[in-house]
């Protein structure tokens, strides 16, 4: 057959896998832990493990690695299934668990006991991490790693009776105690934990590490192409190991690349955690967030996070990419999708006083990316609300916006001119009174004259209260996973990630349904939240209107 042109060098190793019959067809997977959500990092690999299974008419598993009962959540897996089919992608047939196979990960670490290259060991964590040795020194061995078979198997089928306490026992692989590799020196394999598991209860109460029920789960499943974060190489000679002992078919083929790291976010799944539980965030999709959830809440889309997996590309190195061309994606996404409307975050009142107490209908463009997203009808009227940062008593030079005796045009309607300027008993502002000029309806004026500024507006009478929230970077650090000395990352969060204001909308989202897309006109993006009701319209800014990465990209060019 002929092959798809490779775009990526994991694309090129498979292209030569199937140009040499290693495989006849190509199956991936995507292996979470059902342990937190997930974040925009997953969302890359999802895009890279899914899209190569379409891309070479292949399959792709769902697998969820549970073998950590003590941190896994049905939540969690609930939220995962959910994010990959948002992201528009559905996995091969069932989905697939780790814990699907533990009675034949027990089976084959007494075929590795038989055979000599596995024993139960009664040291606790503590004491095998101190003989683990350094890179340039060995460890030491067990004084129970020559315990014999019997013994071994005796011991291995009563911690999975459960007849031995949490800590007090592991299996490990016998392998070298002095390999410069620190995964090969007699990897724990199996330890003891009196847990429920999600699915299977109180069966089970040793389980597999991730090292032990990884390379097997693949082989297993016939995966033909196992990839994986860079931090997973040194890992590989030990799943050949474990390989070497077990399997009697076509093995899979591990192939590493860099993993996402992204400017002023956290992508740990441990800070992630911390995160929620010590009430930094509202949640795990509190639009601040990284995970999948909070970017779907804070109003990204699946195409917009997929674009951005694209752009990123496939590397073989670890680099730090800037959060700016994440934003830029789904500004350039919601510039062709979303519809526009007017929205007042910092309402000043203005009266036009020679307007009639009638009520009239302007023409609002929806989307001038779309001309088949139409037009609206705005309620015009004599009170409007305009943004306070609009007017200006005495303005600087070159200030295009309203000021006393200055015209300026309203969004889709007339020119007006402000004549007067009230103010409270502490000098604010309270209300402006302006005119208008009716032969400007079209938004131009018969005798030629011309205006430098336009102004958004909502009509007083017909706004919709609205609750904004303007989020903003959780942190101020670019990398603040990099703690200095006596901080911890907590102390890097921004302080004004998140705004609450309430502010005026144009009547036409009435109704809008959780996670509709709007561009507040010249204010951003934004999307209604889904804790929104009829009496309580919630709106979260998604992005700014300025997009700092388009401005690089331009002078790059």
């Amino acid at each position: 057959m002929e092959l798809p042109q490779a775009t990526n060098f994991i694309e090129e190793i498979i292209n030569e896998d199937l140009k040499n019959n290693v495989c006849s067809s190509v199956i991936t997977r995507f292996p979470p832990e059902p342990n937190g959500y997930l974040h925009i990092g997953h969302a890359k690999s999802i895009c890279l493990n899914f899209g190569i299974a379409q891309k070479y008419n292949g399959k792709c598993n769902l697998r969820l690695d549970d073998t950590n009962p003590e941190k896994e959540d049905v939540e969690y897996v609930e939220s995962i299934k959910k994010d990959i089919q948002w992201l528009g992608f559905q996995w091969d047939g069932e989905v697939r668990h780790a814990s699907d196979y533990f009675e034949k990960l027990y089976e084959w670490a007494k075929v590795l006991i038989k055979k000599g290259k596995a024993y139960v060991c009664d040291m606790s964590a503590e004491e095998v991490a101190a003989t683990r040795g350094t890179p340039t020194e060995p460890g030491k061995e067990s004084p129970y790693r020559n315990r014999s078979v019997e013994e071994n198997i005796d011991l291995f089928e009563r911690m999975k009776n459960g007849q031995f306490p949490d800590g007090s026992k592991t299996l490990r692989a016998k392998i070298d105690m002095s390999s410069p590799n620190m995964h090969m020196r007699d990897p724990v394999m199996y330890r003891i934990k009196h847990a429920t598991h999600h699915r299977t209860g109180d069966r089970w109460c040793i389980y597999p590490t991730y090292d032990w029920a990884h390379g097997q789960s693949d082989y297993i499943e016939g995966i033909t192409h196992s990839i994986c974060t860079l931090e997973f190489e040194v890992h590989r000679p030990l799943y050949d190991w474990f390989l070497d002992q077990i399997a009697t078919g076509p093995r899979p083929r591990q192939i590493e690349f860099a993993r996402l790291n992204l400017s002023y976010t956290v992508m740990s799944k441990r800070m992630l955690l911390r995160l929620v539980q010590e009430g930094f965030v509202n949640g795990w999709d509190d639009p601040r967030m990284p995970t999948i959830a909070g970017l779907r809440r804070r109003g990204y889309t699946p195409d917009a996070i997929k674009n951005f997996a694209k752009l990123v590309g496939v590397a073989k190195k670890d680099s730090m990419v800037d959060i700016a061309l994440l934003e830029h994606c789904i500004r350039e996404d919601l510039n062709k999708k979303a519809n526009r409307v007017m929205c007042v975050l910092n309402p000043l009142k203005v009266v036009i006083v020679n307007y009639p107490d009638d009520i009239e209908y302007v023409e609002g463009i929806n989307n001038p990316e779309d001309p088949s997203a139409g037009t609206r009808t705005i309620p015009f009227s004599k009170v409007l609300y305009i943004e306070r940062d609009d007017f200006m008593e005495n303005p600087p030079k070159k200030y295009y916006r309203l000021s006393p005796g200055a015209e300026v045009r309203l969004r889709y309607t007339y020119f007006i001119k402000c004549v007067n300027v009230l103010k409270d008993s502490n000098g604010n502002i309270t209300e402006i009174h302006c005119t208008y000029d009716p032969d400007t309806k079209n938004g131009y004026a018969p005798d030629g004259r011309k205006v430098k500024g336009t102004i958004h507006w909502v009509s007083a009478q017909h706004a919709i209260h609205a609750e904004i929230r303007l989020y903003d970077r959780l942190f101020t650090k670019e990398n603040p996973s990099e703690v200095e000395e006596g901080k911890d990352f907590t102390d890097y969060i921004n302080p004004d990630s998140l705004k609450v204001v309430h502010g005026y909308i144009e009547p036409y989202v009435r109704g809008a349904k959780a996670y509709t897309n709007f561009q507040f006109e010249r204010l951003g993006y934004f999307t209604v939240d889904p804790d929104s009701h009829d009496d309580r319209i919630i709106f979260n800014r998604t992005v700014t209107l300025k997009d700092t990465w388009a401005k690089i990209a331009q002078k790059e060019e």
